[in-house]
């Protein structure tokens, strides 16, 4: 018996299942590998294995977060010009009230 990624049997047709569970966020990635990269070179430092000067984490993570910061700007502005295009595709849909009151369908 071939399996189905739908419950209970049910078949949707003409819709195909969500590819991730939840968006990308690149501000997230960005801060995250700096922080965890900042880390490592401290703790490479701490094993003696490389000379880090003390003063430099903290510039390091500032600039990191400032570019984190402009990752997700942008991420947003393209999810937020992507989502205006498409509401801006369905001219042709109904309006919420035809009648002249303001009591939903």
């Amino acid at each position: 018996m071939p399996r189905s990624d739908s419950r209970d049997g049910e078949r949707r047709t003409g819709r195909r299942p969500p590819r991730f569970r939840h968006e990308f966020k690149p501000g997230k990635l960005i801060s995250g590998l700096v922080v965890l990269g900042t880390a490592a070179a401290y703790t490479g430092d701490a094993t003696g294995d490389w000379q880090i000067p003390a003063h430099l984490g903290l510039p390091v993570i500032f600039l990191g977060l400032l570019l984190a910061g402009a990752a997700s700007w942008t991420a947003y502005s393209v999810r937020r010009r992507r989502a205006a295009r498409a509401a801006s595709t369905e001219k042709y849909a109904a309006p919420a009230s035809t009648s002249g009151s303001q009591a939903m369908r």
